[in-house]
């Protein structure tokens, strides 16, 4: 009993370490905890921890996952929303991580994005550049209905 207790103190120790380094979600903890030879039942004691100490915060996570995906790797909700269903997160904190996104700049950094890809095609007609920069900003993860809104601002 009591090296089970000493155990899941180490556990702790470990997981609250690598959560001080970089944002965290609940559902890798766990999958950490289980690797290192953990029980679901101390997994999810370590886990209640670890949020009471506000090591781990899933909406926190989501939050800086979906700025980081959108500045850094200019990815569409899409794309997001199904990588952090990937990880096992709620629908409800996704859902409200993706609707803290800016707008405007989303729509800006949408159109940017568009019209760096139609500068990059070279010779071809209309309909197969406007086919290239669908397929690409789908790609990217962005929502058809607003690629195809502003479409005839990149292609003239």
């Amino acid at each position: 009993m009591e090296s089970e207790e000493k155990e899941s103190q180490e556990y702790f120790n470990r997981m609250a370490r690598l959560c001080s380094k970089a944002e965290q979600c609940s559902p890798d903890i766990r999958k950490k905890i289980r690797e290192l030879g953990g029980t679901s039942l101390m997994a999810e004691q370590i886990i209640a921890r670890l949020e009471q100490e506000n090591f781990l915060n899933d909406e926190r996570f989501v939050t800086h996952y979906v700025g980081d995906k959108i500045k850094l790797n200019q990815w569409g909700r899409i794309k997001i929303h199904y990588y952090l269903k990937m990880k096992g997160l709620d629908e409800k904190v996704i859902e409200r991580g993706l609707d803290a996104i800016d707008q405007e700049e989303y729509i800006r950094m949408l159109i940017r994005i568009m019209k760096e890809k139609a500068k990059g095609i070279k010779k071809k007609g209309k309909y197969e550049k406007m086919g290239q920069i669908i397929r690409f900003t789908q790609s990217r993860g962005f929502e058809p209905e607003l690629i195809h809104r502003y479409l005839n601002e990149v292609i003239d």
